[in-house]
C-alpha cells in the first residue's frame, strides 16, 4: 500500500484521488492499492481507494492511473 500515487501525470493523496472520483470533499479516505485489473477503457493500471463521503457511507472507488475512467461499488 502506498500513501500517493501518480494519477492521470499528477501526484494524488488517497483523500485526493477519493475527491477526484467522488467529484466533491470526503470525510476520510483510506491508503490507495492496486486493484490487479486493467482500465476497460485504455487498459491502463487500475487503483482502489476506500472512503467515506458522508457519516454513515462507506464506498470503494476504482480509479485509472492513465485516463478519466473511474467507479464506484456504490
Amino acid at each position: 500500500m502506498a500513501d500517493n500515487r501518480v494519477v492521470e501525470g499528477r501526484m494524488v493523496t488517497p483523500r485526493k484521488l477519493a475527491e477526484l472520483v467522488e467529484g466533491e470533499s470526503v470525510m476520510d479516505a483510506e491508503g490507495i492499492e492496486d486493484a490487479d485489473r486493467d482500465c476497460p477503457e485504455c487498459g491502463g493500471d487500475v487503483i482502489s481507494v476506500g472512503y467515506m463521503p458522508s457519516v454513515t457511507e462507506f464506498v470503494t472507488a476504482y480509479k485509472c492511473q492513465e485516463c478519466a475512467w473511474s467507479e464506484t461499488d456504490r
